[in-house]
């Protein structure tokens, strides 16, 4: 398993436009081989920023970096950077590879 995450620090006042750029986006992403689940998540406030999150869990390491190539990754980023800047600075990439996993038990 591989997780890959974008942090956004959302100017304040941009929440809701932000959200909806990325909920109305056509993000490809259920068509790409190894891609598992995505989640966009919201953060805490801070004086000048809302911090969000983009999660996206992917099979392997090597599912995510093919999709990064791909032209569906191209399609879905397509728009990016053309409307009003909504967040500071550029997002920051960080990517995770699991150490341990602990799940529910579900049987029984």
């Amino acid at each position: 398993m591989f997780i890959a995450m974008n942090r956004f620090r959302v100017a304040p006042g941009s929440e809701a436009e932000f959200e909806t750029m990325w909920k109305s986006r056509d993000s490809q992403l259920q068509s790409v081989p190894g891609f598992l689940e995505f989640h966009l998540l919201k953060g805490p406030a801070k004086e000048d920023h809302v911090l969000y999150s983009s999660h996206t869990t992917w099979r392997s390491r090597d599912d995510f970096e093919a999709w990064t190539r791909s032209e569906a990754f191209r399609m879905a980023h397509r728009n990016a950077g053309t409307t009003r800047p909504l967040y500071l600075g550029h997002p920051e990439f960080e990517g995770f590879e699991p150490v341990q996993t602990i799940t529910r038990d579900r049987a029984g």
